[in-house]
């Protein structure tokens, strides 16, 4: 018989160790919210494959809709033998995203190449070569999402140096004492004494940081963002990878602000599970690049853009953007029941937009102390029992909350349940 720990042994011998394994078991199938290993134990997933699955694993729709395409062709390079579909989603996506200013799009495969050629085309837009992210915000792994990632343990170690004219600032973030002001001072002396605002191309922020930990962009700080972009002439760079496709409870967090970005970068649920990710924005300014500028070979793989599509019309037919409201307050409300009692003073704060749901770990209330340690147990014993958990934070002690939205109240309590006594069991020992 075929075992994980026989999977695990031939992967330290195979794989790169640069390339974590989170659990230490191999998935043999998965539906909607379920997987099952190769050995047969069953698992609740509560992290949606990196928020990826918002419409659950093999949702027959998107299934259903990829093998016909199969049927047609899998692949010609959509920069030398285009095809319908590649169009199709651009107008979808030109006309979800945010704002009255007609819109362009352009395909990749991942995330990061969807914000690296974000920043290309704000560059090739403006002239200008700086850009400014925030701490604690994730881009991507290659060397410039690595420059504007903001946090240095896993992903910045030993890779330096990174490219020129990025620069940072504080995120806001109140549980850890920065408030809007101040990380809208900081911009203002970053202007004052690192980089005129003349040579900014473009500012790009998460309105919900991902790997930084939940923390939102207030609708306010985001409004002030968007006035320091028009003041000086700068591409605001909205990065919905993680926040985008219903998971806030709109398409797309920005909505929330009630602004419009210039250029949003998408990815994760955009193709439920095949690989896919978009640029939308202006159209004045996604015409910067000339001819060739931008593209790659897979990008808009037909199999992808074709699930897309079907992705979006289950979105709408199912009402998510609705049922990540009700779910994000299902789970939220649970975890600040949770935290009134005594036994559980070790969630320090729980914070949610949506059904993109957190709770931070500390040792002490007081001195919001993280809790790590705990927070890479939890994650453990989860799986221990069942589910499938992530953590996330610059603090590393954060539990994140990313399950499909597909999933029945019954298997999201289900999960809850196995957090609870999980955390109860270790709190206790």
């Amino acid at each position: 018989m075929t075992t994980n720990q026989s999977f695990v042994a031939r992967r330290e011998a195979a794989v790169s160790r640069g390339i974590s394994a989170g659990m230490p078991f191999y998935i043999d199938r998965a539906e909607n919210a379920e997987m099952w290993d190769i050995e047969g134990k069953r698992f609740i997933d509560f992290a949606g494959g990196i928020a990826v699955l918002n419409t659950g694993h093999r949702h027959p729709k998107v299934m259903e809709a990829v093998k016909a395409q199969m049927e047609r062709f899998t692949h010609t390079c959509a920069m030398v033998t285009p095809y319908d579909s590649f169009v199709e989603l651009a107008e979808k996506l030109n006309a979800l995203v945010p704002g009255p200013t007609p819109k362009k799009t352009a395909f990749f495969t991942t995330g990061a190449e969807a914000v690296e050629n974000a920043v290309k085309v704000a560059r090739a837009a403006t002239g200008r070569p700086g850009v400014v992210a925030f701490s604690g915000g994730f881009h991507g792994r290659t060397l410039l999402t690595m420059g504007l990632t903001g946090k240095v343990v896993p992903y910045k170690v030993g890779f330096g140096p990174f490219p020129a004219e990025i620069f940072h600032v504080p995120f806001p973030n109140a549980y850890r004492g920065i408030s809007e002001a101040e990380s809208l001072k900081a911009l203002d002396t970053l202007f004052k004494s690192d980089v005129d605002p003349a040579r900014v191309a473009a500012i790009i922020i998460e309105p919900v940081q991902g790997e930084g930990g939940f923390n939102i962009a207030s609708p306010s700080f985001l409004q002030a963002i968007r006035a320091v972009c028009d003041k000086h002439g700068i591409v605001m760079i909205v990065d919905e990878i993680q926040t985008g496709f219903a998971r806030t409870g709109k398409m797309f967090a920005v909505e929330h602000a009630g602004i419009e970005p210039d250029l949003v970068t998408m990815a994760k649920s955009l193709a439920g599970g095949f690989p896919l990710s978009a640029l939308t924005g202006k159209a004045a300014l996604m015409d910067a690049p000339i001819p060739g500028g931008l593209g790659g070979t897979y990008a808009g793989s037909p199999l992808a853009t074709t699930a897309a599509l079907a992705v979006i019309n289950v979105i709408e037919e199912e009402k998510l953007v609705e049922r990540a409201e009700k779910l994000g307050e299902r789970i939220a409300g649970r975890f600040r029941t949770m935290a009134q009692r005594n036994s559980l003073s070790v969630i320090g704060d729980v914070r949610n937009l949506g059904a993109m749901v957190a709770m931070e770990l500390v040792t002490d209330r007081e001195t919001k102390e993280p809790a790590a340690d705990l927070t890479k147990a939890l994650v453990a014993k989860a799986a221990e029992k069942g589910l499938i958990l992530l953590s996330c934070g610059t603090y590393a002690n954060v539990i994140r909350v990313l399950v499909p939205l597909t999933a029945s109240d019954a298997l999201v309590d289900e999960g809850l349940d196995i957090i609870e006594c999980s955390l109860e069991e270790l709190v206790s020992a």
